[in-house]
């Protein structure tokens, strides 16, 4: 055992605190040596361009076709080793996606085939309607309401293509760099490949086979060292390489998490903008790169294409580490290469052809994102660390004194004993019950967190329990337990692949002992949970994680699985905080990594950034592109983790945060503290108007999850998913838009700035959300200048918007369940609008049993008559089976509990932006006139200061139906 001053010792210099990064901690792929063979079997094939053929093929005569049902196997065969057995299996879904996999059989192992269930909420189901026509040399299915799409199976070589209208969409292996390593012995060397011949390229194909395609080297099949660490390979090479190409398709977006452009840079080629390829692997990357094609905490092998005739997407089902290649051989296509250290070809290919088609494809695969409790989308305060309940209760009474709206504090690490988590450290937190309960009664909630390492001591009760069932990771042995290094010192890790691991740790959360089993009893229904560090990091491990060659429960490498192992986690405490309580209440789980399918529990953020103006920027692009992957409940620290941000700096990135889905505030324990309440004049007041423009629309973001949940369609959406035919679009990730609301966001992230630049891209008028200026975009898409002083946030409203907000200023978003509404509506160039709100309590399940309010805002000018009408409808009266994810709903009743509970909120105002000329009057139908105030401005079309009618107390409330009659 070390000594407790060697541990102190090697805990400073592994704390990122310590210094900062060292890109050296981390392999590239020259470094690893599957990265290596498989970037030098795309070489050999540009190489040997002209004789260079896939030697994987399809058996014709083993082709079988099932029985109604739009799938069929066959056998698949490499010339290089005629002795190894493949088997293909090819199914189109009932919504069109084709799912390609391909698995060794008979060899001498299995490879890991699971990665896919672990993303899928359940087994797709296979197409009815499409038969499959089964000819010499290839096999294909035409589908889709016009017949348009096709998919083709070519034999020899393999090759599997999705086309629409006759034209290629989407390419596996047509530049024949599929490569599935078989297993073999070590020690018979019977198939090792040797030294080529000289030579051409076809001398050396013809004289030796194996050579020309795997290499004339061993390389790291066996063994392979990084740094000081050595990962021995039992099971030999096994890894997996696949060319996926988008020949119509100029821009590709996802494969999130990586510090870069949304648009995704090129890797390989001349003026490849990255050296290395985009690498997949869970990795606790401190102080990262702003611009790197480094793996970081979270990976999602799913990539969208995009051109201005369709979008397409690739879901590549794989849980080990994946390094892709891009390419482009033109501005009208797109090569990537993928290549995995292990599992089995799992290729879903969603044929779109729009960008909403393709996140609703996704999201039948992997789910939607789960409907958050409301108060989570307010604003949480967190650092490293506050130190003292008395700590806490002070930071709570100076947020009230400064009348600065919060809903969440978040403790870190230094509240537990020994970071033995759970357990409080009664010196500085000796009535955490207490302290909730103060913080609970403000109407307020906690976030505590719980990290996946277990401190190894007899005095810690959740590492002896977990140690007794056997549910910890074991090392390469297979036996005993896996002992590293982080927080606690010497630690274990809960193994979320084993089955009895998650009973274990959902009882851990019970609130209340049950038949003596130890539970969390110091805590409450309003504590809720921060998943940190499960990568997992380990601060003695290689690249600062697991071993490789541990074993999880099954027999399986930690190789096979790394890169889900964060999202296991994540599912499981999410599992448990949502059944401590009964009736349960929706849980907040925070999680630091994550897989395809995370989305389904709870929010993620961008892990320990910099408070630099280039982690700003980065960070902004970073959540659109992990919303293209599902993650859309998602944000950046605040201020940025690292650092002391200068006043002007922290100002414009609360600008950001306001506007991210997951609002949150954090720093490093080194840092200065910097609540908004310490910041001197202006910034000060410049921060609390911020934060509260953040609760006057949490309406808007409620109702903007709401839609996520149902469709899976992300909450900020970047240019091209608004404007997919817009190709001056594409590239652009400075600015997007929230939800349907209408709302145009364009952050600053330069320091001095004074105007920001917003590209419009459609013929439509867009407002200036505070000031209603009106500016005139066009059929070409033009960028307009926006006054953007400290003070200014660039917000315009698009035409044609309804926005519901609750103005009244309150300290937390719990307290204002019952506050009026305003309606801002915005009046495109024909004088309509429309918009929506979604209701519920906001705290329960009660929603999926129709206990919502889910209400239609229109807004319509009869010329004629000229009268404009601004309407409320019940949509979930119209739409029940859309209201709420999982589409549970049969029937809606209007009367249900909620909506009685909330008869009474009514439409406090409605503001009218965009009205040329002043009324005659304004009424509700079959009611009195009204008392409205009118500002002119120019008339529709024009450019300049906008009409804006203020409609006072319509007399209406929020669930009835309503039309106000505007006279003109």
């Amino acid at each position: 055992m070390w000594s407790p001053s060697f541990v102190a010792a090697l805990l400073l210099l592994l704390t990122p605190a310590a210094h900062t990064l060292k890109t050296g901690d981390w392999k590239t792929c020259s470094q690893s040596g599957f990265c290596r063979r498989g970037r030098a079997l795309s070489a050999r094939a540009q190489d040997a361009a002209d004789v260079w053929k896939s030697p994987y093929s399809v058996i014709p005569s083993s082709v079988a076709v099932a029985s109604n049902l739009a799938s069929f196997t066959a056998a698949v065969k490499s010339s290089i080793y005629p002795e190894i057995n493949f088997e293909l299996d090819v199914r189109v879904h009932k919504d069109g996606v084709v799912r390609v996999r391909m698995d060794e059989v008979g060899g001498l192992r299995k490879r890991y085939d699971e990665a896919a269930s672990w993303a899928l909420v359940q087994e797709p189901e296979i197409s009815r309607a499409i038969q499959w026509s089964v000819g010499k040399q290839e096999i294909k299915a035409k589908y889709g309401e016009k017949k348009d799409v096709e998919v083709t199976v070519e034999y020899n070589p393999l090759k599997v293509t999705l086309s629409r209208n006759g034209k290629e969409e989407v390419v596996l292996n047509g530049r024949g760099l599929l490569h599935m390593e078989h297993f073999r012995t070590k020690a018979s060397g019977d198939d090792k490949p040797v030294e080529g011949s000289e030579g051409d390229a076809q001398a050396v194909m013809q004289t030796n086979p194996a050579a020309w395609f795997e290499g004339d080297t061993e390389d790291a099949w066996w063994e392979e060292t990084f740094s000081s660490w050595t990962d021995s390979k039992p099971k030999g090479p096994e890894s997996l390489s696949i060319d996926i190409n988008f020949p119509r398709h100029g821009h590709v977006y996802g494969i999130p998490q990586h510090a870069t452009s949304l648009s995704l840079p090129t890797t390989t080629g001349p003026s490849a903008t990255f050296t290395d390829p985009y690498r997949l692997y869970n990795a606790d990357v401190f102080e990262y790169l702003a611009s790197s094609s480094m793996s970081l905490y979270g990976s999602i092998p799913l990539m969208h294409a995009h051109s201005a005739e369709s979008t397409v997407a690739v879901f590549n089902a794989v849980g080990s580490e994946t390094w892709i290649d891009i390419g482009r051989s033109n501005d009208r296509s797109t090569e990537t290469h993928w290549v995995s250290e292990s599992g089995i070809l799992d290729v879903f290919i969603l044929p779109g052809p729009t960008p909403e088609e393709v996140f609703a494809q996704y999201a039948r695969l992997t789910g939607t994102p789960a409907l958050p409790a409301h108060w989570s989308l307010a604003y949480h305060q967190c650092r490293w660390n506050y130190v003292s309940s008395d700590d806490v209760r002070g930071v709570q009474k100076r947020f009230d004194e400064e009348d600065i709206p919060v809903d969440v504090f978040w403790l870190d690490i230094e509240y537990a004993e020994e970071h033995k988590y759970f357990i409080w450290d009664k010196k500085t937190f000796p009535d955490p019950v207490e302290m909730t309960n103060d913080v609970d009664a403000l109407e307020r909630k906690m976030v505590v967190i719980i990290d996946p390492h277990l401190k190894r001591t007899s005095s810690y009760p959740v590492y002896q329990k977990a140690s007794e069932l056997a549910v910890l990771v074991k090392p390469k042995s297979g036996e005993g337990e896996y002992e590293g290094w982080c927080w606690s010192g010497s630690s274990s890790w809960i193994d979320g692949f084993n089955p009895a691991s998650w009973e274990f740790w959902k009882g851990l959360f019970k609130t209340k002992s049950i038949d003596g089993q130890w539970s969390w009893t110091e805590s409450t229904d309003a504590v809720h949970i921060w998943n940190d560090m499960n990568e997992p990091s380990v601060f003695n491990g290689p690249e600062i994680t697991m071993p490789k060659d541990n074993v999880h429960y099954g027999g399986w490498e930690h190789r096979d699985v790394h890169n889900i192992n964060g999202m296991l986690f994540t599912n499981m405490t999410y599992q448990a905080v949502a059944a401590r309580s009964d009736p349960p209440k929706r849980p907040f789980v925070l999680t630091r990594s994550f897989y395809a399918g995370s989305q389904r529990f709870g929010a993620m953020w961008t892990g320990d950034n910099l408070g630099t103006w280039e982690h700003m920027t980065v960070n902004l692009k970073m959540a659109l592109a992990n919303g293209i992957g599902g993650m859309t409940f998602g944000g950046s620290d605040v201020g940025g983790f690292f650092g002391n941000p200068e006043p002007e700096m922290l100002v414009r990135w609360y600008a950001i945060g306001i506007f991210s889905p997951f609002f949150r505030a954090h720093a490093h324990i080194d840092t200065k503290r910097r609540e908004p309440y310490l910041l001197d004049e202006p910034y000060k007041s410049i921060l609390r108007d911020t934060i509260r423009l953040r609760y006057a629309m949490l309406p808007m973001w409620y109702t903007a999850f709401r839609e996520a949940t149902v469709t899976g369609i992300p909450i900020l959406r970047p240019q091209y998913v608004v404007f997919p035919k817009d190709e001056a679009g594409f590239a652009i990730d400075d600015q997007f838009y929230v939800g349907a609301s209408g709302l145009l966001v364009k952050p600053v992230t330069e320091k001095g700035a004074t105007e920001a630049s917003i590209y419009l891209a459609e013929d439509q008028v867009y407002y200036d959300y505070f000031a209603h200026y009106a500016h005139q975009g066009s059929v070409k898409g033009k960028y307009v200048t926006v006054p953007a002083a400290l003070h200014q946030i660039p917000l315009l409203v698009r035409g044609g918007s309804i926005i519901p907000t609750r103005e009244r200023h309150r300290r937390s978003s719990p307290l204002m369940k019952y506050d009026p509404f305003t309606l801002r509506v915005a009046l495109d160039k024909v004088g309509s609008a429309r918009g929506e709100l979604y209701l519920d309590d906001g705290e329960t399940y009660s929603h999926q049993d129709g206990e919502i309010v889910w209400r239609e805002f229109t807004a319509e000018t009869e010329k004629k008559s000229k009268v404009l009408r601004v309407s409320s409808k019940d949509l979930a009266l119209e739409k029940p089976q859309e209201a709420v994810e999982g589409n549970a709903l049969a029937h809606f009743d209007p009367a249900n509990a909620y909506a009685k509970k909330i008869a009474h909120v009514r439409v406090e105002k409605i503001v009218l932006v965009g009205l040329g000329k002043q009324p005659k009057a304004v009424r509700v139908e079959g009611g009195k006139e009204l008392d409205w105030d009118y500002a002119p401005g120019v008339s529709s079309g024009k450019e300049g200061q906008a009409g804006v009618l203020v409609v006072k107390d319509p007399a209406v409330t929020v669930v009835s139906d309503w039309t106000l009659v505007v006279e003109l």
